[in-house]
């Protein structure tokens, strides 16, 4: 049997049967997959078909501290992925069937030999500034064409998920952790929570997104939310940034890919003042940043004390004294490295 567990697979694979995807009595192989804290995913292979995914929303995320999240949120990563490829067809994956009572659904499977994962990528100091602009145009074609709709903002009222897994876990979280900067943490959460303008992703991360041929492929759009595009840019900007503690040799590379992806997103802006999102999107990175060595959902790939120091030095006076251009906190972050 799998590694995903016998319990598992038979109750996985029961649903399967129910959708249409696996014949009764068809032989059927899971094969886990790696990488997200928040459902189980799985490789599915069926004799004489070809393989697909399967992804299903876990309650409790797996991580170290207490983190629930409402497992309807299922539904919503499907309604976003149907929005999107209304709009950039080529940039979400094919869903092939959908078990609501299971909480999970089933989407094309695409070879990671033809679709390398961006993180892999960034790990392996691959970091072409192309795949960042097209990341960012795509990225802003959806939140254009979502704004301002309210049919759209109908079909997500995901407000309370979207405080349960991006709010309260990482701004939160992190005010906690740093009392001084809890009245600038809570103030950015409570003015993003209020800002509705856009279809938003809410986890635009390198490890979400595959660089395919005609482009990036978005996945794991769980915290599909109708709200402040900023927290999209921002988020995605982020891990630029926190790269350079991971591969240091690739570091101009991150920071080209940081400004390529930032003037992309901002040229193409329409749906408002690009000026006014740039700023929410400066306010709202120092809080991220700090969110991702002090929230509930640390990268695992900072693991020296020395290192999240240096996220600290950089976070907290831009969280005192916001910074209104993205230059500003990449200039801050530059300082800091060749300190």
């Amino acid at each position: 049997m799998s590694p995903a567990g016998v319990e598992d697979t038979h109750a996985v694979r029961d649903a399967l049967v129910r959708m249409g995807l696996v014949p009764p009595g068809e032989e059927t192989a899971f094969e886990r997959l790696t990488g997200g804290v928040s459902s189980d995913i799985w490789k599915v292979n069926v004799a004489g078909r070809p393989s697909f995914c399967v992804k299903r929303a876990l309650a409790q995320l797996r991580v170290s501290q207490e983190w629930k999240a409402p497992v309807e949120r299922n539904s919503y990563e499907i309604a976003w992925i149907e929005t999107a490829a209304a709009v950039v067809p080529d940039a979400v994956p094919r869903i092939l069937a959908v078990d609501r009572t299971a909480s999970l659904f089933a989407m094309e499977y695409l070879d990671p030999g033809i679709y390398p994962l961006w993180k892999h990528q960034l790990r392996d100091g691959i970091a072409r500034t192309r795949s960042a602009r097209l990341a960012a145009r795509a990225l802003a074609r959806i939140h254009g064409a979502t704004a301002g709709k309210l049919d759209v903002a109908e079909r997500f009222p995901t407000d309370a998920i979207f405080h349960a897994i991006r709010l309260e876990p990482y701004l939160i979280a992190a005010g906690r952790r740093h009392p001084d900067l809890a009245p600038a943490l809570n103030t950015l959460a409570e003015k993003t929570a209020r800002t509705k303008r856009a279809l938003v992703h809410g986890d635009v991360s390198p490890k979400n997104i595959l660089i395919g041929p005609k482009g990036p492929v978005f996945l794991d759009a769980e915290c599909a939310w109708y709200g402040d595009p900023a927290f999209d840019a921002a988020f995605c900007l982020n891990h630029f940034l926190l790269k350079c503690l991971w591969t240091p040799q690739a570091v101009a590379k991150f920071l080209a890919g940081y400004d390529a992806f930032a003037k992309a997103y901002l040229d193409r802006v329409t749906w408002e003042s690009p000026g006014e999102l740039e700023e929410r999107t400066a306010r709202l990175l120092p809080g991220l940043f700090l969110a991702r060595v002090d929230g509930k959902s640390p990268v695992e790939y900072i693991t020296d004390e020395r290192d999240r120091e240096r996220v600290r030095r950089v976070a907290a006076p831009l969280l005192r004294r916001p910074a209104t251009k993205l230059a500003a906190v990449r200039d801050a972050w530059q300082k800091e490295l060749t300190s």
